[in-house]
């Protein structure tokens, strides 16, 4: 779960939905602005919100940016069918379209790399590039699948209400946030489609290794690639990532003093990094 350490909306940021899907967008206040935006999408249980830092740094290095809430992720609405990570991309691709561009650069957190990878196999085309933000290769292992787990093992049955209080009463640094950012991950939490958690949170345990596939496909079409991640990542381990941009022949940087959340752990260079590698994706395509 990623935890936003503001609130605040930049002054010329608007809230907007895109395809149906609620959205955070801040387009740059002034001087050129870089011809593909970027596409942000949240992981498990998190939202727009998770980003909202990184939309006024990206706008200052000429870059519009648009956040997005998942189907059934907080203020967005429901699927209606199963929540596989092929209907999750679907919804994401909806999303491209909607913006009137012709590609974007398709940043997604954690589970929202799982599904910004399929979007990828699916419509490469439409993809400036591709950036895996603490995103894995497969399924979840270790502490983080075991927690997930024992969700699916009580979800069903349990009211959110309460599920919440396990999930708050299991993260201690829930305690030492403000009023405001507690009574906001309560509200994300309870307006997550509780069909949506169950689904997403299965398909973070069974997710295939599809990294074969999408090297194959970004060397066939010249997708560039990024793998980033916190040094100190907790759910797919750091030598885990390493590994995986190797096999995909990707770029791949290591964000200095952050753990599975760069967008707020290490905003500003989690920012630059982006800015960079969107600038040197379009020079490379365009020398193409």
């Amino acid at each position: 779960m990623s935890t936003p350490r503001t609130l605040r909306l930049p002054p010329a940021a608007v809230r907007r939905t895109v395809a149906g899907l609620a959205a955070l967008e801040l387009d740059p206040p002034d001087g050129p602005v870089a011809p593909v935006p970027l596409l942000l999408v949240p992981g498990f249980t998190g939202s727009k919100e998770d980003f909202l830092e990184l939309l006024e740094p990206l706008a200052d290095r000429g870059r519009r940016a648009v956040a997005v809430d998942l189907p059934g992720q907080y203020e967005s609405p429901a699927l209606q069918g199963p929540y596989s990570v092929a209907a999750l991309a679907a919804a994401v691709l909806a999303a491209i379209d909607d913006l009137g561009t012709a590609t974007v650069h398709l940043v997604g957190h954690s589970f929202g790399g799982l599904v910004a990878r399929e979007v990828a196999l699916q419509r490469p085309e439409r993809l400036e590039s591709l950036i895996l933000l603490s995103s894995g290769p497969a399924a979840l292992e270790g502490q983080r699948a075991v927690m997930l787990t024992q969700l699916l093992g009580v979800a069903p049955q349990t009211p959110p209400t309460v599920l919440w209080e396990h999930v708050e009463a299991a993260d201690p640094r829930v305690g030492e946030l403000t009023a405001d950012i507690r009574d906001f991950l309560r509200a994300r939490f309870l307006g997550n489609d509780p069909a949506g958690l169950v689904g997403m949170a299965q398909a973070l345990l069974s997710e295939p290794d599809r990294t074969p596939a999408l090297a194959a496909l970004a060397h066939e079409v010249g997708l560039p690639l990024l793998v980033a991640h916190g040094d100190a990542d907790d759910a797919w381990p750091p030598a885990v990532q390493a590994a995986m941009a190797e096999r995909l022949g990707a770029h791949h940087s290591v964000i200095p003093g952050a753990v599975h959340s760069p967008a707020v752990e290490a905003t500003a260079w989690t920012a630059e990094l982006l800015a960079r590698f969107c600038s040197a994706a379009e020079a490379a395509r365009s020398a193409g």
